[in-house]
């Protein structure tokens, strides 16, 4: 709620304004009673058709008043309420952002959609056309109790009673809707969550035959959403007839009581027609505290699930005083490094260093904490214990800017936006890469070949996460990206795993040539066998390491890993 009051206290003199427009339409409203009233008493009975004309006048020109407040009233609340959607949506989209990437490895994308989409709409509902709703009718419930005890003390008694009995039944349903509400904000998550994935995956999905059972578990979940929203529509079908019997009731209530008072002579006939039409001017809030009390709690719901968000604060924090490299040469080394977490441990011990412009292998199998270590050097997480430092110094210390700025990475999942090629290969340096360097990383990456027999070359708009190009173009695309940074470190996390022999080894000779600090992870002799030195991991572990040639003379794991790739030809070649 504190997030939301900032926004407000930034726009206060808007409400100010528009509550003042409100208030002055109101009151423009309660004229109307007072001159039919004095039509009644003074032109009908008392016959003074004089005074008609004035009075009419009068209400032409209220209405004309009350036609500017309630337009200017309904105009701020709309456009203030619109701009404090969207900045409250783009803050929030900024602190995910801003989050580690523990949380997101916890957190389903489904869920972070209809909390930035879904929930943020709720929140910009209730600080506009819903707020505005709920000040109106506070203020004008107000100024019409005031108008009819000024009328008629005795008989406002009654509406008093109703509207407090309104009061409190609105917020007894609104903390039983509250509950459902909240259960409908999480069912709504998941259910994003489940078609999203099943959108996203909707190959492999299909590969499997599984439609009949994805489709059963959508259904499981829309079903529960369905049952969640039946009992919402109970929830207001049980209280909404209260506020609407006791708004048809109330006017009638009046006449009679009104109409023996009259008869008694001691209300005139005037005041009697001015009474009822304020009283009817009460039921229309009383109509609309049910429906206001709806969408209140709706918005309240939502609004606990963004403040949920905001109170997650990431993990890897940027240093209070970072260092700032001069220029970072790319000589990176870990000093013990252990890494755990989940309470397994990922890495033990690990110890390297790697020199400006050499080459670092890794391999091992799967799970042995390969892509760990690129995540550590990158900071995506923090070490358990020991250091990983860049030229000399520990990653913790250097701006996340920095470090990350100074790394191109080829992860092993690669993704691709919806967007043009020359668009995904600019991504690193879209404002300042030009077309020749954007065609130059391409060749490298042995990418430049299949893009410009597209029909559109680099201007081609591929499909979302890459669909419509094979996996070794998204490899190749991935890769031009990364080299189009001109970074002085280059990671690659299996990235050429979707490559034939061929293509990698022009890739590997094109890497070669390039002036930059290169980690290699990967499952392939072939991608290694030329780096200054190859670790081998195991369960975490260093468990051999040195040049290609050394480590089969070890006739250890890496040779039986070269046997398994080579075969006939590895025994050939050792022997």
């Amino acid at each position: 709620m504190g997030k939301l009051l900032k926004y407000i206290r930034h726009y206060w003199y808007a409400y100010l304004f528009a509550i003042f427009c409100m208030v002055a339409a109101i009151l423009l409203n309660m004229l109307y009673p007072m001159i039919t009233k004095r039509i009644v008493d003074e032109v009908i009975i008392g016959g003074d058709l004089g005074l008609l004309r004035f009075l009419l006048s009068m209400v032409v020109l209220i209405g004309v008043g009350r036609a500017i407040g309630g337009y200017l009233k309904e105009f701020i609340f709309d456009t203030v309420s619109v701009k404090i959607g969207a900045k409250l949506r783009k803050d929030l989209f900024t602190h995910m952002e801003g989050l580690s990437m523990e949380y997101f490895d916890d957190t389903n994308t489904g869920e972070l959609m209809a909390r930035v989409k879904d929930d943020v709409d709720m929140v910009w509902s209730a600080l506009g056309y819903v707020g505005m709703l709920m000040i109106e009718v506070a203020i004008h419930v107000s100024i019409v109790l005031y108008c009819m005890f000024t009328l008629n003390w005795k008989l406002s008694f009654l509406p008093l009673a109703a509207m407090v009995l309104m009061g409190f039944t609105a917020i007894f349903m609104e903390r039983r809707l509250n509950k459902v509400y909240e259960e409908i904000s999480e069912e709504n998550a998941t259910l994003t969550t489940i078609a999203e994935e099943n959108l996203a995956g909707v190959r492999t999905v299909k590969a499997f035959a599984r439609e009949k059972f994805e489709i059963k578990k959508f259904l499981s979940h829309n079903q529960r959403y369905h049952d969640l929203n039946m009992k919402q529509s109970k929830l207001l079908v049980r209280y909404y007839p209260i506020f609407q019997f006791t708004g048809s009731l109330l006017p009638v209530a009046m006449v009679i009581l009104g109409g023996a008072q009259v008869i008694n002579g001691s209300m005139s006939l005037g005041s009697l027609i001015a009474f009822s039409e304020y009283c009817r001017n009460i039921v229309w809030p009383m109509e609309m505290l049910g429906w206001l009390t709806n969408d209140l709690s709706s918005a309240i719901a939502s609004c606990k699930k963004i403040n949920k968000i905001y109170s997650q604060k990431p993990s890897i924090q940027e240093p209070g005083r970072p260092v700032l490299l001069d220029g970072v040469r790319g000589e990176v080394s870990f000093d013990h490094v252990s890494f755990a977490r989940g309470g397994h441990d990922i890495l033990k011990d690990i110890s390297f260093t790697l020199p400006q412009g050499k080459t670092l292998g890794i391999m091992g199998a799967t799970g042995a904490g390969k892509t760990s270590m690129a995540n550590l050097m990158m900071r995506f997480f923090d070490t358990s214990s020991g250091s990983v430092q860049l030229d000399g110094v520990d990653v913790k210390q250097l701006s996340l800017k920095q470090l990350r700025g100074s790394i191109s990475t080829v992860m092993q999942d690669v993704f691709l936006f919806s967007d043009t090629i020359s668009e995904n290969i600019k991504m690193g340096q879209r404002e300042t890469l030009g077309r020749p360097a954007m065609v130059h990383a391409a060749g490298i990456a042995q990418a430049k070949g299949f893009i410009e027999e597209l029909p559109e070359d680099y201007e081609t708009v591929i499909g979302e996460r890459g669909v419509g190009l094979s996996g070794g173009q998204k490899q190749r695309i991935s890769i031009a990206r990364a080299i189009a940074k001109h970074n002085p470190i280059l990671i690659l996390d299996d990235s050429t795993s979707a490559l034939d022999m061929e293509t990698e080894y022009e890739i590997q000779k094109s890497l070669d040539s390039l002036d930059a600090t290169k980690i290699i992870i990967t499952h392939r002799i072939s991608a290694v066998r030329h780096a200054d030195e190859i670790l081998f991991l195991e369960n975490g572990s260093v468990k051999e390491r040195g040049t290609h040639e050394e480590l089969l003379a070890q006739k250890g794991l890496y040779y039986k890993t070269y046997l398994a790739q080579y075969g006939d030809l590895a025994l050939q070649t050792v022997s």
